[in-house]
């Protein structure tokens, strides 16, 4: 008698021709008209770091599965790509070479390898790593070079503040947000990413260009960036109507930081994300309002990072409790 066995792989769980290889690869392509910006706002700085990133999650992949792990090393398949690529664009572009490769591995090692590799890991790698690097170094993290001023300087570069910092400490000082806003770039110039932050959240065109091709080519699916947004306007639209002089309006919010970076290519995960339409939209939702309470009354001026990484922790709940309708059960009685 011949013994069947069924073979469960780990997430992410597609039907569909596409494969694992093909998606990663599809986000990476989304992920170059952000990149190209960042490239010319911040030059040299911000192609040493991202490809010292990519190179350094690779390689610590690599290294991690082949003798940690003692598995075939997948480095192919572009998950690597992307977390190196993902840590960029959370991080300064001036950022220390030894904080990158740190940043990397904790990436990898703790927020992927440990949990069995690629499909297991419960926590976005690459906030994993931001987060370790923003709690260990603050001060190199929170070194933000001037835009265009810094394209050809690295670890010299003439650094100022965002405009998430400038309004965050100017309303804990008493400030009006009316008087604030003189020291900030306009809005168009923030479309266009001709402000000071991490490398890939500067160019809200850019990441929006990313999201319609991931849309178009259906990598993923509208509900969680969505639901993110339009959660934060609701919530950060209250509170501005209620006194705009201590809140700042909704677009400001949603054209700076890494809102959008966090909608589009973080909060969209396959491996840390639900799986099912309802999940999604309750795990946007989830983000949105975190961000905003992290944002308005929390200690950092930003709030994405710690919002999707809370989340991740409860989508095994949303996927164990939140599923689609099964047909064809009989019903006892």
């Amino acid at each position: 008698m011949s013994t069947q066995f069924l073979t469960v792989s780990p997430s992410p769980h597609i039907h569909s021709e596409d494969s694992v290889q093909k998606l990663m690869y599809g986000v990476i392509i989304a992920m170059l008209p952000a990149l190209a910006i960042s490239f010319f706002v911040f030059g040299i700085g911000a192609i040493f770091v991202t490809l010292l990133s990519i190179v350094s999650c690779v390689l610590a992949e690599f290294l991690l599965t082949k003798y940690l792990l003692k598995k075939e090393p997948t480095i192919l398949d572009g998950s690597a790509i992307i977390t190196g690529i993902l840590l960029a664009f959370n991080v300064p572009s001036s950022l220390p070479w030894w904080a990158i490769i740190i940043g990397s591995i904790v990436a990898i090692g703790i927020g992927k390898t440990a949990f069995g590799g690629l499909g297991n890991n419960p926590f976005n790698p690459a906030l994993v790593g931001r987060v370790f690097l923003l709690i260990s170094f603050p001060v190199q993290m929170t070194s933000w070079p001037v835009p265009f001023e810094s394209r050809f300087q690295f670890l010299d570069a003439t650094t100022g503040a965002t405009p998430l910092a400038i309004i965050k400490e100017g309303i804990d000082a008493g400030i009006p947000v009316s008087q604030l806003m003189s020291e900030i770039p306009s809005y168009l110039n923030m479309m266009l990413g001709s402000l000071g932050g991490s490398i890939g959240e500067i160019s809200a065109i850019g990441l929006i260009i990313g999201f319609i091709y991931m849309l178009w080519k259906k990598i993923i699916t509208w509900h969680t960036p969505i639901a993110m947004l339009a959660t934060i306007v609701v919530f950060t639209g209250i509170l501005w109507m209620i006194n705009p002089d201590r809140f700042i309006d909704p677009v400001f919010h949603l054209l700076t930081g890494g809102i959008m970076l966090g909608a589009f290519f973080m909060a969209t995960d396959y491996v840390t994300s639900p799986m099912t339409t309802k999940g999604m939209l309750i795990y946007g939702v989830g983000i949105g309002f975190l961000t905003v309470v992290i944002r308005t009354f929390g200690a950092y001026p930003e709030g994405v990072s710690f919002a999707i990484l809370i989340m991740n922790g409860f989508v095994p709940l949303m996927n164990k409790y939140i599923k689609p309708k099964r047909f064809g059960i009989k019903k006892n009685g």
